[in-house]
């Protein structure tokens, strides 16, 4: 009898929607026991080192990016954050406060806030708007996810992707206001941008929000305040297993 091999997948439970990670990620491996049956597949709450330690693949949700990392920097957690993102056999999942913790750069950040820079890209935060401009829009991720058409996507003050970074500007200094992650880790695969979002507000623009930098994805939106675990599902089979 084959032994299912052991994985953990972790949820950064510091602030934010971590609870609804965790539910939906239970959702999919009760869904799909049989296709999952080669795994023993173990979902917690990291809110220590040990705990990260312990993970194969770590999920930073939503919440408040600023919070996050003052909690991570006053909780000692950070420096093992580093560790984790620099860290080539892990796996990484930033939404919305996420994908600005993950981010190389900060474009508007608040006073002493920090990021892991795991991804080679500037993030505007809030650049929707407040929590009045927030909104909800279904969207077609089959693109890059296999029949993931019709996507219910959340965007609660969210963020954007304002620049991928060359390596002539993450060898340089960040502009005054910018924030650039202390994280000295080189992340050698290439930024993909996974999604645009286009029209937005009835403007003819163009913006990012979705990337993903080899075993490193980030989403502006919130997958697990929808009602549908697709993405979830494909985080798991593309990245985690």
């Amino acid at each position: 009898m084959t032994v299912p091999k052991p994985v953990t997948l972790g949820v950064l439970a510091l602030q934010g929607a971590f609870r609804e990670h965790i539910t939906y990620f239970k959702s999919v491996i009760q869904q799909s026991e049989e296709k999952y049956s080669s795994y023993s597949i173990n979902i917690i709450a990291v809110r220590t080192k040990e705990e990260l330690e312990n993970c194969d693949a770590l999920v930073i949700p939503g919440g408040e990016s600023s919070s996050m990392s003052y909690i991570a920097e006053r909780t000692n957690l950070l420096p093992h954050l580093y560790d984790f993102v620099s860290d080539e056999s892990k796996s990484i999942w930033g939404t919305c406060a996420g994908l600005i913790f993950l981010a190389k750069e900060i474009k508007n950040a608040v006073e002493n806030q920090t990021c892991l820079g795991g991804l080679d890209i500037q993030v505007s935060r809030n650049a929707f708007g407040r929590q009045v401009d927030s909104f909800e829009q279904n969207l077609d991720f089959s693109g890059f996810i296999p029949g993931c058409d019709n996507f219910p996507t959340v965007f609660i003050r969210a963020p954007v992707v304002t620049k991928i970074l060359e390596n002539e500007e993450l060898g340089g200094s960040a502009s005054d206001k910018v924030v650039r992650s202390k994280n000295h880790y080189v992340n050698k695969a290439p930024v993909e941008v996974l999604y645009k979002l286009h029209n937005y507000d009835g403007e003819k623009n163009e913006l990012i929000v979705a990337v993903r930098q080899g075993r490193i994805l980030g989403t502006s939106f919130h997958p697990e305040l929808s009602d549908d675990n697709r993405f979830h599902q494909w985080f798991i089979d593309e990245f985690v297993l």
